[in-house]
């Protein structure tokens, strides 16, 4: 089956490679690496040997998303959580011998979702990051080894979704007692996407700015330097 290009997270790579060996030498982290990689190409690439069919991609230095944030700091959950010993060994690594591309500015996700973009979808995202089930494509569980399909919609409607429930991981705030159900409940009559924006600003009780500053946090890019805007916005600047 061919999927496509695929997209690697390496943050979530560094990550558990590093974690795996707290306690082991750096010569560990490397072999975790490189077992995580050869496990994702055996499972999405047809001819892994040439090294032609994937990228990993790394987050760098600064996040425009921390001057978007005005209701909560942009990760400040984070703040005390201890980094792995060797996480950044683990990245060395990938940018040595994996030739990472490593972002500046925004995260490894909107870069991935970039590339996913401007391949028209044809890719592969392999992740564990729910945040990137709104790029409709292939997408490859790296922990379960399972793969998913994202339709257009399907895509978008997850992005909504993530817009009523906020997201902990990243210290976006959602609606208070609203968890996936509920929101699949309120989005569930939508057909399209200006649908999903009504059904989400009438959940907020009108307070359209709150929508956006969540939408603006969870929304991944698509273009370079892109900030998201409502659909009613999009349509009225094409004309």
């Amino acid at each position: 089956m061919d999927m496509g290009k695929v997209l690697i997270d390496g943050d979530i790579i560094a990550y558990r490679a590093a974690f795996s060996t707290q306690q082991d030498g750096s010569s560990d982290t490397e072999r975790k690496v490189d077992d995580l990689i050869q496990f994702i190409l055996e499972k999405t690439v047809l001819f892994p040997e040439l090294g032609l069919d994937y990228v990993v991609y790394l987050t760098g230095k600064g996040n425009f998303r921390h001057d978007i944030a005005k209701s909560h700091p942009y990760k400040g959950n984070r703040k005390h959580v201890e980094k792995p010993r060797h996480l950044q060994h683990a990245r060395d690594y990938m940018e040595s011998k994996y030739k990472a591309t490593v972002s500046q500015g925004e995260e490894a996700d909107d870069l991935i979702a970039m590339e996913a973009a401007k391949l028209n979808y044809k890719a592969c995202v392999a992740s564990i990051d729910k945040d990137m089930l709104q790029i409709p494509c292939w997408h490859f569980n790296i922990v379960r080894g399972d793969y998913l399909e994202v339709a257009p919609f399907g895509g978008i409607k997850f992005f909504y979704t993530q817009i009523l429930t906020g997201d902990t991981a990243d210290n976006i705030v959602g609606l208070f007692r609203v968890g996936p159900v509920k929101a699949k409940k309120i989005l569930e009559d939508a057909e399209t996407e200006e649908d999903l924006w009504d059904c989400v600003v009438k959940a907020y009780d009108g307070n359209e700015d709150r929508v956006i500053e969540n939408a603006r946090l969870l929304w991944l890019r698509r273009e370079e330097e892109e900030i998201w805007q409502p659909p009613k916005v999009r349509s009225d600047n094409k004309l």
